[in-house]
Parts: C-alpha cells; sequence; structure tokens
C-alpha cells in the first residue's frame, strides 16, 4: 500500500463525475446550462413546448341559425383542435369558422297574402296552409265551390231530368259521368291522390250496379247487392296491401265511402223517371241559388225556396203537380248536404270541380228514390 493516489494504466488517474469529458471529434460541444432562475430555491421550471390540453366544447347556435350549415371538416366537430402531426405545425386550439349570414325569417303575413313561410330548421318547416292560417286569424276554413261548380252541376242535373224523360237507357249516359266524377272527387277531396286503383274499384262496383238494375228490370236490391259485394271486395284488396295499418284502415274507408256514392247515384235509374225529371231539376236550382254571394243562413233558405218552386213547376210538366214540391224540397236537402261536404277545409281547384260538382246530385238520389216511390 503507498500514500500515492491510483494511478491507472497508461496515465488514468482516476474517475471524476465533475470533470467535464472532452466531446468525442465531429461532434458539437455542449454549453454548460444557464438559466438566470436556477439561482432561485425551491422553484420547478417547465421547458420546452407546450400547448393548451383543455379542448372547450363548441358553443351550439341555435336551431334555426344553423338549418342546412354546411359541414365545416371532421375538426370542427371538436372545436377547431387538431392533434399535431409528427413534423408538421400544430393548429389552434379554438379556431373559429364564421357562420353564414343568415336571411331574415318570413312571418306568415296576417292579410290572407303571400306564402308565409316560417324559420328554417334542421328538419324542415312546412308552409303554413291557409285552412291553419284561417285558424289562427279567427275566420272559418270552409270555401264552397262557387258558381263554376254549381253551373256543371246545374248543367248535369238538367240532363239527368232531361234524360230521364226519354228513358232508363238513356239515362244512363248522365248518370255513368255522374259516377265516375263522384269517384274521383271523393278520393281527392280526402287527400288521396293518386289512387287509381281505389277509383277505378268505385266506378267499377257503380257500372256493375247499373248493369245489374238494367238486367233485373231496375229492382233496388240489385244496388244492396253491388254494394255488399264492393265492400268485401274492397276489405279483401286493402288486407292483401303492403302498408302500415294505420294507412289500410284509411285507405278502406276511402274506398268504401267513395263506392258507396257512386253505387248510391244508381238510385237515379231505379226511380221512376218523372221523380228523377223532378228532382234532378230541383237540384240544379238549389246549387245555383247557393252560389250567389249571400249570407250562409239566407242563402240555405233561398235555395230550399227556389228547389221547391222548381219542383212545382217541373211536376206540373210530368204530372206530379205540387207534390212536386216537396220532392224538389227534399232533394235540395240532400244536395246541400253534399255540397257542404265538398267545401270542408280549404279544399283544391280541382276537389270543387270534381266533388263539387258531382257530390249533391250523388247524394240526393236516395231522396229521389225515396220521396218518388211514395209520391208517384
Amino acid at each position: 500500500m503507498t500514500d500515492q493516489p491510483y494511478q491507472g494504466y497508461d496515465g488514468y488517474d482516476g474517475y471524476d463525475p465533475y470533470r467535464q469529458q472532452p466531446a468525442p471529434q465531429g461532434w458539437p460541444q455542449q454549453q454548460p446550462y444557464d438559466d438566470p432562475q436556477a439561482a432561485q430555491p425551491y422553484t420547478q421550471q417547465w421547458q420546452g413546448q407546450t400547448w393548451e390540453t383543455q379542448v372547450q366544447p363548441p358553443v351550439a347556435p341555435p336551431a334555426e341559425e344553423t338549418a342546412y350549415m354546411p359541414s365545416q371538416g371532421a375538426g370542427a366537430a371538436y372545436g377547431g383542435y387538431q392533434e399535431p402531426g409528427w413534423g408538421g405545425a400544430q393548429a389552434p386550439a379554438h379556431a373559429q369558422t364564421p357562420a353564414p349570414a343568415q336571411a331574415p325569417a318570413q312571418t306568415p303575413p296576417t292579410d290572407g297574402s303571400g306564402p308565409g313561410y316560417g324559420p328554417a330548421t334542421v328538419a324542415g318547416n312546412a308552409r303554413i296552409t291557409d285552412a291553419q292560417r284561417a285558424r289562427l286569424e279567427g275566420r272559418s276554413p270552409i270555401i264552397e265551390p262557387g258558381v263554376q261548380p254549381a253551373g256543371l252541376t246545374a248543367l248535369l242535373g238538367l240532363l239527368l231530368a232531361g234524360a230521364a224523360a226519354i228513358g232508363p237507357y238513356a239515362l244512363v249516359v248522365p248518370l255513368v259521368a255522374l259516377q265516375a266524377v263522384t269517384a274521383a272527387g271523393w278520393f281527392r277531396l280526402n287527400g288521396m291522390w293518386p289512387a287509381r286503383q281505389g277509383i277505378a274499384l268505385a266506378f267499377a262496383g257503380a257500372l256493375t250496379a247499373d248493369v245489374a238494375l238494367l238486367a233485373s228490370g231496375r229492382t233496388p236490391a240489385a244496388i244492396l247487392g253491388t254494394l255488399g259485394v264492393w265492400v268485401l271486395l274492397a276489405l279483401v284488396l286493402q288486407l292483401r296491401s303492403h302498408a302500415d295499418p294505420d294507412e289500410r284502415m284509411y285507405g278502406l274507408m276511402a274506398t268504401v265511402a267513395s263506392a258507396a256514392l257512386a253505387i248510391v247515384a244508381s238510385g237515379y235509374l231505379a226511380s221512376h223517371g218523372d221523380a228523377v225529371t223532378v228532382g234532378a231539376a230541383s237540384v240544379a236550382v238549389a246549387v245555383l241559388v247557393r252560389a250567389l254571394p249571400l249570407p250562409t243562413p239566407a242563402s240555405v233558405a233561398a235555395s230550399l225556396l227556389a228547389a221547391a218552386g222548381a219542383g212545382v213547376l217541373a211536376g206540373a210538366l210530368t204530372g206530379l203537380g205540387s207534390a212536386g214540391a216537396l220532392l224538389g224540397a227534399g232533394a235540395a236537402v240532400c244536395a246541400l248536404i253534399g255540397h257542404r261536404a265538398a267545401s270542408y277545409d280549404y279544399p283544391s281547384r280541382f276537389v270543387h270541380f270534381t266533388a263539387g260538382v258531382a257530390l249533391p246530385l250523388a247524394a240526393a238520389a236516395p231522396a229521389v228514390y225515396l220521396l218518388g216511390r211514395a209520391l208517384v
């Protein structure tokens, strides 16, 4: 042992952990760490690149301000924050995309004019209907067919009256036209269009009733038999449908009602010729008077009085005499009910020129048959 410090091989004099080691050749020299705040005691320093780690959720504007807004990309769903790439620049943490300018929302006018669209929403906003606007404003949503459909009803009624005076086979021609318009108008009145199968089924039932009446000597039992068969046929066809249960039930009721009205109109063919002449002429006059611009109570009373007067006049020409007033008034009551049904809830122009024309005459057919049998 010796008191001299240990001398290693080749001049190695021991390991000094605090002595700066020379860097290998070609490597950059490491500068000593110099931090002005290093001398402050008990202070933890954070060095290096940092970023905000809390992503703020985007502030969602109201639904009406974001209707049909184009997509802003995947990053927009997280408030504009994007993960940094392996060598690219880091996107801002809260990139805001300016919202497009919104057009002012249109409100429905109170004077009944203009389209009246509401504010846009994500699910869409349907146009307010005329009937809804009328209810909101306290007005009646009923619009009557008017003068032109009333004129067509009167023309068809006069054709029925004149053809009945000729004979049953002449009566078939205007009757078939009435039945076709009745079938189409009832489906359109119920909002079901196009409904070609239902219209064709109802019209086929009417034609079958006409043929059965002519073949059986105009026996009313042919109408009841045809009606029962067509109700069963409509039920079978609706059961085979693949639509929703509610839609099938709605279609079944519309088909049955349309077929019933078209088949019941065959009552003109089963009635006495004089009764058809008086009843059809009275309906024609009643509908024309009802279309005059009068208050509803006065218009209804005037139309009934006019129908009774037309019944007296037609009865004098056919042989019914004064009994024609009762037949004319009864037919007019049923015709006004059909006229009111065609006026329901702001119908379209097509409804006015189909159901508005045909329903008054079709609804009056049972009264013409029953009163005709009682009075003739």
